[in-house]
């Protein structure tokens, strides 16, 4: 059972920042930023109004089509037809069953269990960690690996720098930054959007101050994006509009006027890296013949090639920190960003130093390049999988549509399992994944589809059974990450809305069900598992000199704050040092510009050096007949898709739709004005967006941002895939290479006209047809 909601005004945890909760009769009524957080995100805001509004799913929900003609293929049912509510004890056996009916006839690698999503803050109650435990518990499931975030970096790092999450976990700080920096490189820009937030919770913002400390202290950044507000105005950046897609290109190019004038640290070069010839060879052209000079590069980017020359002349003269963003990853051949970007850090010999080298990701969370330390919080055991299989997790509707066939993923072969059930409990693949109508499609394949979900958006309309989970207002729960300094106790506030559950509740009934409780819960209810993860919390913190109070102490403060760290944060410092002693974990120890374990793998279209390989989608092809590149940027008003039906995000909807923005040319060429209603289109699909006209963007780029619900129109509509405003109607379904398949969102081509038809009413924030029987006979 859970807890007595607490007090007025306890604390909560998000991963966009801690509130102070307020309620009144058992309801919330506001949320107030936590009193220790400077710049405070406004996302939270969005809760109070939806937390027991309208979209609420209040009751376990079965598909009618699955009820009344059992599990199977949908044919397009899913996603379009109504909801009859059930009992939870009807519920829990129904799931059961079906469970069963899937472990016996088709193995538990006939389960996915990918669950890919941010899900809650908190320690205990994070819905991936609970559902994964379980299915463990009843003998596995088919997992997926990597993240939509950055799967291109995951897996090319490792092979370059030998790891990935110490890398952008130990970003230098941009306290080291306001000292020894000149010069920051940002290519694809420091958006403070995406500060907002930290996996795990946020308990102060610090990117706004930190980055306008910088400034005012000297260093001078470049903006390189097809997005000027990709760095705050204030920061008054130089601004360098490459053609999107053209990363690669250029930073080849800066790597050939270091080598060309003679300012490549050659020192550091023999010291620190191996493989460094392959790769001047073939940026010189001995390789291939064509030298990727700043002329070469000027006509793929859009550049000037005496500024690529000059930049690349500054970069080495000052002490330069390239900083390269997330979102690179995400697009053909994303793999190769990174590697190119470590490339001329390596040449320019400042990996390493106080204020220069390279970052992965600034400003894409708060927490990176913070002066931090974190506090290393224990999660809940998910025990180990049996099964063996797994998917890159962007090829969800490759394995739905493709079962048995074979994929490449980092010098492994697999194949795609059959999979008869989906069981998913936090996140939303109809908001990250791309090519929406495709995974619509696809998503009809599987038997049955379980969702845990806490409102009406497009995951839990295209779901067999969705049963009701409780928000982090309705428990107590812990959060705590290794990225931030806070550790926050969040306080029940009020009772679970409806039916609503815990998914520990939900899971802990179905394995009762299932004859595997003990095993599930260990025999705690909720306040002892908190109990259990503080107290190792406790000591794993204990053993960085992190001193926590006892739980009690802990509970009744509501949170815990870590002093800063004594030494200050340089990336790859011990290493640059002491390249001997203080090894990398690539084959080498080294930096390896030349991967001879990734050339072996012989993959066509990701070699053993980092290089330049035309996207597949892009404005410099030579097929190119659309003329307008979008970007798919993550939003402002919400993480990702949630809270997107609150009253943050819906206030900067234009006509209740989501706003694309377009360059004054390109709006004058086709008669679009600002405010104007607009079809975004191509042949994958088309959306309907508001127009913003403004120079932020360069010519022939669009920047529409992830995150509004997919609202397929409920009958055919002349071009349309989303009512809405979803971008991912439009993006490329399409591994980033064989080596990590990764999402290529980044890669896509449109149109934009405006549209003149009467315009179709958004659906998505009224909830389906739902038929509130008390239960259903057999």
């Amino acid at each position: 059972m859970p807890a007595t909601p607490h007090a007025d005004g306890s604390l909560t945890a998000t991963h966009w920042g801690t509130y102070r909760v307020h309620t009144q009769n058992g309801r919330v009524t506001a949320l107030t930023p936590f009193e220790r957080d400077p710049d405070p995100s406004a996302i939270g805001q969005g809760m109070a109004d939806v937390v027991d509004g309208p979209l609420r799913v209040t009751q376990p929900m079965f598909r009618r089509g699955w009820l009344e003609q059992g599990a199977g293929p949908a044919d397009g049912r899913r996603g379009s037809e109504d909801f009859v509510a059930l009992p939870w004890p009807e519920a829990i056996e129904r799931v059961a069953a079906e469970l069963n009916r899937v472990r016996q006839h088709h193995g538990n690698e006939a389960i996915y269990g990918g669950s890919y999503g941010w899900s809650s803050a908190g320690r205990f109650h994070h819905a991936q960690s609970q559902l994964k435990r379980f299915l463990n518990t009843i003998g596995g499931y088919t997992a997926s690996v990597n993240t939509y975030s950055y799967a291109a970096a995951e897996v090319t790092l490792p092979h370059v720098l030998g790891s990935f999450y110490p890398m952008v976990n130990g970003a230098t700080s941009w306290a080291q930054m306001r000292k020894h920096t000149d010069l920051f490189v940002a290519i694809g820009g420091i958006p403070l959007k995406n500060g907002q937030v930290t996996n795990g919770g946020v308990g102060q913002h610090v990117q706004r101050q930190d980055l306008l400390d910088a400034v005012a202290d000297g260093v001078r950044l470049i903006n390189i994006s097809p997005i000027r507000s990709d760095v705050m105005a204030e920061a008054g950046a130089d601004w360098l509009p490459l053609r999107p897609g053209s990363d690669v290109a250029l930073l080849l190019a800066i790597a050939h006027t270091l080598e060309s004038e003679g300012l490549t640290n050659q020192q550091f070069i023999a010291s620190h890296t191996v493989g460094f010839e392959r790769f001047r060879d073939y940026v010189l052209g001995h390789s291939d013949g064509q030298a990727k000079d700043a002329d070469w590069a000027a006509t793929l980017c859009q550049l000037d090639a005496d500024d690529i020359r000059q930049l690349a002349r500054r970069m080495a003269r000052e002490r330069t920190m390239i900083s390269v963003s997330w979102s690179l990853t995400r697009q053909d051949y994303g793999e190769q960003p990174y590697w190119a970007a470590i490339a001329v850090a390596a040449m320019l010999g400042q990996i390493g130093t106080e204020g220069g080298g390279i970052g992965f990701g600034y400003c894409a969370m708060n927490a990176i390049g913070a002066n931090y330390q974190g506090i290393p919080g224990a999660a809940l055991p998910q025990g180990n999988n049996p099964v063996k299989q797994f998917i890159p997790v962007a090829r969800i509707a490759d394995m739905l549509l493709n079962p048995g066939e074979r994929f490449d993923y980092n010098g492994q072969s697999g194949h795609y399992p059959e999979i008869k059930l989906v069981y998913w409990a936090g996140g939303n693949p109809f908001h990250h994944h791309q090519d929406l109508d495709r995974l619509r499609q696809a998503w009809q394949r599987p038997d049955t589809v379980i969702v845990h979900d806490w409102c009406w958006n497009a995951h839990a309309r295209h779901a067999d059974i969705v049963l009701p989970a409780a928000t982090h207002l309705e428990r107590n729960d812990i959060a705590s990450s290794s990225r931030d300094p806070f550790l926050v106790y969040m306080t029940q506030a009020i009772d679970p809305v409806g039916e609503s559950r815990t998914d520990y509740a939900i899971f802990s009934a179905l394995a009762k069900a299932l004859g595997v409780e003990e095993a599930f819960t260990d025999g705690l209810d909720e306040s002892q598992w908190l109990a259990r993860l503080y107290d190792e919390t406790r000591d794993k913190a204990a053993v960085q000199g992190i001193e926590l109070p006892d739980f009690e102490q802990f509970r009744q403060q509501g949170w815990f704050e870590a002093e800063p760290p004594r030494q200050p944060q340089v990336l790859m410092q011990a290493f640059r040092r002491d390249p001997e002693t203080h090894p990398l974990g690539t084959p080498t120890g080294k930096i390896e510009l030349f991967s001879a374990t990734v050339a072996g793998f012989g993959y066509d279209d990701c070699p053993g050096y980092p290089c330049w390989i035309p996207p597949r989608e892009w404005l410099g092809g030579a097929t190119a007949a659309t003329p307008l590149h979008l970007i798919s940027n993550q939003p402002r008003t919400k993480l990702h898709s949630q809270l997107d039906h609150g009253r943050h995000s819906r206030s900067a909807k234009l006509n209740g739709r989501e706003p694309v923005m377009l360059h004054p040319d390109d709006a004058a060429a086709r008669g679009i004005r600002h405010g104007d209603l607009v079809r975004v289109f191509n042949h994958r699909g088309g959306c309907l967006a508001s127009a913003i006209v403004s120079d932020d963007v360069r010519p022939q780029v669009v920047q529409l941002s992830t995150g509004a619900w997919y609202d397929p129109p409920s009958s055919p509509a002349s071009g349309l895939s989303c009512l809405h405003g979803n971008p991912n109607v439009l993006t490329r379904d399409q591994g980033t290479s064989r080596l990590a398949q990764g999402p290529s969102a980044m890669s896509c081509l449109v149109e934009v006209e405006r549209y003149l038809e009467p315009a179709t009413p958004v659906t998505v924030f009224t909830p389906p047809t739902i038929d509130y029987r008390k239960g259903i006979a057999d």
